[in-house]
């Protein structure tokens, strides 16, 4: 199968701060992949270089076997959509002018379908007049995932499945509209629309994803299905803290968080060893653009 994004060797390094360092990195259509890590592994950087956000200080990234920042923005936006992780809106744009935002260039009245089932999929069909900012922070998070979902579908019906990014789009959204959320991308997935998310939640992590990548001082750790990534010992070494988990009837695994506590160690000054085949690799050891600059692009 042929990637539909691929980084080779990326780093980013900003005032001699090494944010994401030497990644190599490939997902195929119609994968859910989750990017998991402590604060400040390189989890949102990472990201930012997928969409062309960033440009990568060494490496590069290609997207549809085609290098990144060879596509002008106008075509890029039909080939990959993000979510940010912040996104400030002041005027008085109502959700429905939000969502439309999403379509570009293919016009009101083509877009107006996509524009429907997005709304209807995170559940503001009713609020479809209402000012964005009178809105709860979490409604409004769900109005920016229907304007990417809208991008999304009207870049897939021209050049068929593409990139969905999100950037911890759970933030600020209650316990429902979290699964309601993952659930939504993975339906994406399902179509051949490669899917990545930073998530912080590793419940919720191995739930969405087929994989995950868990990143540690801007490296990449482990990549690896969820029974791979996530036990107790990499969570130890990595994270610093010990948990339990537990199997569901289907052998997906959770965390209990009542049984959690922090360990003695500092994970910060552990090092870790990286094993050549990164599919297989354990720990053996121890912004985004806001809504503006993205209607920008799609203009």
């Amino acid at each position: 199968m042929t990637a539909v994004i691929e980084a080779r060797s990326v780093s980013m390094a900003i005032n001699g701060a090494t944010l994401v360092d030497a990644i190599d990195l490939r997902i195929d259509g119609g994968e859910t992949v989750a990017i998991v890590g402590p604060n400040g592994a390189g989890k949102s950087t990472l990201l930012r270089l997928l969409s062309g956000d960033l440009r990568a200080t060494r490496g590069e990234v290609r997207l549809k076997l085609r290098e990144l920042h060879s596509y002008p923005a106008r075509q890029l936006a039909l080939h990959r959509a993000m979510l940010s992780q912040h996104v400030n809106v002041t005027f008085p744009f109502t959700v429905e002018e939000i969502v439309h935002m999403g379509a570009g260039d293919s016009g009101r009245a083509a877009a107006q379908r996509f524009v429907d089932a997005a709304l209807h999929e995170v559940g503001l069909n009713g609020f479809r007049q209402r000012q964005l900012p009178t809105l709860s922070g979490g409604e409004q998070q769900r109005a920016h995932f229907a304007r990417v979902l809208v991008q999304l579908a009207c870049g897939e019906a021209l050049h068929g499945p593409g990139l969905l990014l999100l950037d911890e789009p759970t933030s600020s959204l209650d316990m429902r509209h979290q699964i309601d959320l993952v659930e939504t991308a993975k339906q994406r997935a399902a179509n051949g629309t490669a899917v990545v998310a930073v998530l912080h939640d590793l419940n919720l992590a191995m739930r969405f994803a087929d994989r995950i990548i868990l990143l540690h001082h801007g490296r990449l750790a482990i990549d690896g299905g969820p029974r791979e990534t996530v036990t107790p010992e990499i969570i130890g070494r990595i994270v610093g803290v010990e948990a339990t988990i537990q199997h569901t009837d289907n052998g997906i695994p959770f965390l209990l968080p009542q049984t959690m506590r922090p360990l003695e160690h500092d994970p910060e000054k552990w090092v870790l060893v990286f094993p050549r085949d990164k599919h297989k690799a354990f720990a053996l050891a121890t912004n985004a653009r806001g809504v503006c600059a993205e209607i920008m692009l799609q203009q």
